[in-house]
């Protein structure tokens, strides 16, 4: 593992977490609502696979648990589609697939002091 996987990886966790605190409890109603929390939203994904992009290629294939195709690919749709993006899987990621991620990401992150 290179030092920066560590950075990386810290800050992917980072953000999910984040993404994750702001839809936890909150009906789909104020999500379609709220556009500045919608593109706040797009822009963790964005993040979150900006910096797997990052990561070395040997800590990728030392950690298949986090799925680091799906995680870029998203990056790239939000970023090279942005007219195409679809806020229901937006949602779908942020509610129902980031916190699998935080989850996978946990044990990979040493805790900090």
């Amino acid at each position: 593992m290179l030092p920066r996987d560590l950075v990386y990886v810290g800050h992917m966790l980072d953000m999910a977490r984040k993404a994750v605190a702001k839809v936890r409890d909150l009906p789909r109603e104020r999500y379609d609502a709220d556009e500045n929390l919608r593109l706040a939203l797009i822009h963790l994904v964005e993040v979150i696979g900006e910096a797997a992009r990052q990561v070395s290629h040997e800590f990728t294939v030392t950690h298949p648990e986090v799925p680091w195709e799906n995680i870029i690919g998203m990056r790239h749709k939000v970023v090279h589609d942005y007219l195409g993006v679809d806020e229901d899987i937006v949602c779908q990621v942020v509610t129902g697939d980031l916190p699998k991620l935080v989850e996978s990401l946990e044990p990979l992150v040493p805790p900090t002091p």
